[in-house]
């Protein structure tokens, strides 16, 4: 029987709350109700085929949006299966539906594998060449996790993750992989360790407690400086691909708005305020809407 106070708030209400009773700890583990990590996947991948001048490929768009979302879906009950034992000891990830025993690990299983088989029909709508590279992202993918076992700064392995998209995209319209896609992708690195460090900050009490390492805690009180940092190199590698397909200085412009709020989210940021940076953290939708309009008007400037 369900133990009542077993059960988060989430799956009480909201979207996760009108689903049948049984769906709801599966909805959870796919953070149905949480879809930034959808936006945040995705927009590397618009990113790259707006940057590439989609010309009838818009359809792509929508593809790619239902992959991000199944393959973000996967990925957190990846992650969960992985961190199950590690999520009892914290306290905002306890009642995780596999550190609560309210999902069994074969059910959790089934679920990725589920997800995945969505993600195959998405893969199929892509170029050869696209297909190739989406299927070298899956070994770190699957090493994702381990991570922040190892290294103080898994952000930076979520980064190469979380950027894959910018080299699948380009592909999937032009048919071969090229600069842009590569420097896009380094681009979009740095943008994932600055607001992946951000998020990290709500955590760094209980990452120290249960011995969890991340950018957050390697950079204490200089956390600003390194998220800074880092929004500095990305904006330094998507103008670098801008440049590679468009060499005009007038169509660097695209990035200032992007460039503009980025700098506000430093400005903000506090290493000791973890309920501010998960705000600032959850800005990065819209930091990525505001790229994707600038990538958009150079790709397509670039067809004339």
């Amino acid at each position: 029987m369900e133990t009542i106070d077993l059960v988060p708030d989430s799956e009480r209400s909201g979207l996760i709350g009108t689903l049948p009773r049984t769906l709801r700890p599966y909805a959870s583990l796919m953070r149905l109700d949480r879809p930034i990590g959808t936006w945040l996947l995705y927009w590397p991948c618009a990113w790259s085929v707006a940057l590439a001048g989609v010309r009838d490929e818009w359809a792509l768009f929508a593809w790619l949006l239902l992959g991000a979302f199944v393959m973000r879906s996967a990925g957190c009950a990846y992650n969960d299966i992985v961190d199950r034992d590690l999520d009892r000891q914290v306290e905002r990830t306890r009642l995780r539906p596999l550190a609560s025993g309210r999902v069994s690990l074969k059910g959790a299983w089934a679920l990725v594998v589920g997800l995945s088989l969505i993600g195959l029909v998405v893969l199929l709508q892509l170029t050869a060449a696209a297909q190739l590279v989406a299927l070298f992202s899956l070994a770190p993918v699957a090493a994702y996790p381990f991570m922040k076992r190892i290294t103080w700064w898994p952000q930076a392995w979520l980064g190469l993750v979380f950027s894959w998209g910018a080299l699948v995209g380009w592909p999937a319209v032009t048919g071969e992989f090229q600069l842009p896609a590569l420097l896009l992708w380094i681009g979009s690195i740095f943008w994932v360790i600055g607001y992946d460090t951000l998020y990290a900050i709500q955590d760094i009490e209980d990452d120290a407690l249960v011995g969890v390492k991340s950018s957050a805690r390697a950079l204490g009180d200089r956390a600003r400086l390194g998220v800074g940092i880092c929004y500095s190199l990305a904006l330094a590698g998507w103008a670098a691909a801008i440049w590679a397909v468009r060499p005009d200085g007038l169509a660097l412009l695209a990035l200032l708005p992007a460039a503009i709020h980025l700098t506000s989210q430093v400005a903000r940021a506090d290493p000791k305020d973890g309920t501010g940076a998960l705000a600032l953290f959850r800005s990065n939708r819209f930091t990525g809407l505001l790229l994707f309009l600038g990538f958009l008007a150079v790709g397509l400037s670039s067809l004339d």
